[in-house]
């Protein structure tokens, strides 16, 4: 148990001390923008196109992990997007759920968390969940939201297009397609930049779980919270479950092994809490308040269900 602790202990505290100094006012809510603003568009950047640029392809992407990873995210935002809609939900209420559902905060808690429990990995997998991630998670998600605003009105390949030059846009994909470009490539970065990228790197880890903390505080916290608990539920128990699911189908149909680092890395991010831009994106659809239940339900919680699975990984 004391090992278990001595890898949560150190992510969750860094949250309070983030949630603390802004509940005291020592930080102002509007500072964890800026701060998670330099973590976003700068330090997570760069950790990513080091992790990636200074290895070959093979060394960083690994099929099995994408496909379990894959196979894991769209099934849980799949059974969560029926299970809500049994309910009679709305089609943007119940797509914040299966997004709530389906998708982790690999880069604020999963990163820093992997670089205590598997730091030779933790550069790596975040790589890999970024693609993952970004490329489909967020883009299935995003239009689902958009097709629900006016469905007569868009053209699902014009929001899809935007959606995708949206995310083009953005320093960190920018960083890990050119990341991708140098691996295969196999040009050789310059000493000079390497330590650049990996001093920016260094910093991403802890100000990232500061910046959580920090977002935590004045939260909206009004809304159907028998629904956000269910999206808890969903994120904590379901995701990490169909992703188990999934490990073990994965050579039934003849794909390639993951290591058991590998899988410890797998289920460990599909039972982190869900993106901290959750309550943000579902602030344009007026589902802030659940979103946001939501949000702190499953990062309170989590801490009891990344201990056990990592009691389990012993």
């Amino acid at each position: 148990m004391i090992a278990i602790l001595s890898i949560t202990f150190p992510i969750f505290a860094a949250i309070g001390l983030g949630y603390g100094t802004v509940r005291i006012g020592l930080f102002k809510k509007t500072d964890m923008r800026i701060l998670g603003s330099y973590v976003i568009n700068i330090a997570l950047p760069a950790l990513v196109l080091h992790s990636i640029a200074t290895r070959s392809l093979s060394e960083v992407l690994n099929p099995g992990y994408l496909v379990v990873y894959l196979v894991g995210g769209l099934a849980s935002i799949a059974v969560a997007y029926a299970w809500f809609s049994a309910q009679g939900l709305g089609p943007a209420r119940r797509t914040i759920g299966a997004m709530g559902a389906g998708c982790s905060n690999s880069g604020y808690v999963g990163y820093p968390l992997l670089l205590i429990a598997l730091p030779d990995l933790a550069g790596r997998v975040l790589a890999m969940n970024m693609v993952i991630e970004n490329f489909i998670f967020l883009p299935v998600c995003l239009t689902a939201l958009e097709m629900s605003r006016d469905r007569e009105s868009k053209s699902l390949f014009k929001t899809i297009a935007a959606l995708v030059l949206s995310l083009l846009k953005r320093p960190l994909i920018i960083a890990l397609l050119l990341a991708l470009a140098i691996s295969v490539s196999g040009i050789q970065l310059p000493d000079a930049a390497q330590k650049l990228m990996s001093m920016l790197a260094a910093s991403a880890s802890a100000l990232a779980l500061f910046v959580i903390g920090g977002s935590l505080v004045g939260l909206p916290i009004k809304g159907n919270r028998a629904l956000a608990a269910q999206i808890v539920a969903g994120k904590l128990l379901l995701h990490p479950a169909l992703t188990m699911l999934a490990l073990v189908a994965l050579p039934l149909l003849g794909l390639p092994l993951v290591s058991p680092d590998l899988q410890m890395a797998v289920i460990v991010t599909t039972a982190l809490p869900m993106m901290g831009i959750y309550p943000i994106l579902a602030q344009d659809y007026g589902h802030e308040g659940i979103a946001s239940i939501a949000l702190l339900g499953a990062t309170i919680g989590s801490f009891f269900t990344l201990s056990a699975l990592l009691a389990l990984f012993q």
